[in-house]
This record gives C-alpha cells, sequence and structure tokens, in this order.
C-alpha cells in the first residue's frame, strides 16, 4: 500500500492559500506571505527537500494543477519532480487539458480512485497545494501522512487546511517536529489507524 502525503505552508490560523503567490489562481489578499512576511531561514525547508528525494509520484486537485502544470516543468527548483507520475483528482477537468512535458499525467475522478491507487505498489505520493482535494482526503480517510510547516502569521482570511465536516476524531502521531528562529514550526504526523 503507497504513503499519501499532505505538505503544507499554513498560517497559524489553518489557512493554506497562496502561500507563493505570484500567480493568477493565487489572488489571496494575503497571497505570497511564507515569503513576504517571514525571514527565510533555509534550515526551515529541509523538509520540502527530503520530499522531493523521496516521492515518487504527485497529486493536485484541478486548481493547482492548473496553477502549477504552466510553470513547474521548467523551473529548476523542480527539475527532479518533472518525470514523476502526477495525478490530478477531478471530475470537471478535460484530459487535453493535461501537459505534455511534465511526466506521465492521470486524471482520478473521485476518492474511490484515490483509494484503488494507493493500494497499488509503489513509494509516497505528495500532495502539493490543493486545499480542496485535502481537504476532502483527510474527510475520507485517505491521508496517511502530514507534512507542516506552520508559519507565525494569522491571515484571517483563505482556504483552510481541514473542513468544518463532522466526522470520527483522527489521532495523529508526532513522527518530527522543531522549530526554527524565524518562528516557523515543523510537525510531521502520522494518521494512526
Amino acid at each position: 500500500m503507497r504513503t499519501l502525503i499532505y505538505t503544507a505552508f499554513v498560517s497559524l490560523d489553518g489557512v493554506v492559500d497562496s502561500p507563493g503567490g505570484g500567480t493568477p489562481t493565487e489572488a489571496h489578499r494575503s497571497g505570497g506571505w511564507t515569503y513576504r512576511d517571514i525571514e527565510f531561514v533555509p534550515e526551515a525547508y529541509e523538509l520540502k527537500g527530503r520530499e522531493t528525494d523521496e516521492a515518487t509520484a504527485l497529486m493536485f486537485g484541478r486548481a493547482s494543477y492548473e496553477a502549477f502544470s504552466p510553470l513547474w516543468p521548467d523551473m529548476a527548483d523542480f527539475a527532479a519532480l518533472k518525470d514523476l507520475p502526477k495525478y490530478v483528482v477531478s471530475s470537471t477537468l478535460d484530459q487535453a487539458a493535461l501537459v505534455d512535458n511534465w511526466g506521465e499525467n492521470t486524471i482520478l475522478r473521485s476518492l474511490e480512485d484515490v483509494a484503488r491507487l494507493k493500494e497499488t505498489d509503489g513509494g509516497p505520493i505528495v500532495v502539493h497545494g490543493s486545499a480542496t482535494l485535502a481537504r476532502n482526503l483527510s474527510d475520507a480517510g485517505l491521508i496517511d501522512r502530514y507534512h507542516l510547516l506552520v508559519f507565525p502569521i494569522l491571515l484571517g482570511a483563505g482556504k483552510r487546511m481541514f473542513s468544518d465536516t463532522d466526522k470520527a476524531k483522527q489521532i495523529l502521531k508526532v513522527v518530527e517536529s522543531e522549530t526554527y528562529a524565524n518562528g516557523i514550526v515543523k510537525l510531521v504526523y502520522d494518521v494512526v489507524r
């Protein structure tokens, strides 16, 4: 069974929306909050490099795929991810919208398709961005691990990491934690099953 990892930059009030800013889809009033408002400390981002090394596939919701697919294939920072398989979870995305210069791209039409993918052989699948997808995956009990960089900022508005859905509690086990000089806290949790 494959491990599904949700990775996020998250504000203290749970917002994961528009951390990098700079793309047309990131119109959040505080877009760019991870780089503009918090001092850069390289060691705080070590987790991101490790994710890149360990990922065997990436997963996106439609909106994040449409934001990242025109940019990431040609960016040096994401060169190691270029040839990895990409899964886009969308009930509306047309096959013609998939890019052809970013490895194998597959559309999954439902959370049941995600569950079936997780049952296959292979390594970790990392979900980047994709707030709506992440909430749905969490509600369905499909996320196995969270990689969170929590920023010392309150944004007050934006897409939240977790939904308000009334569901059974989930227990998380801390695998790693560290606080950096700029106030960012790394939290890695496994979902206890």
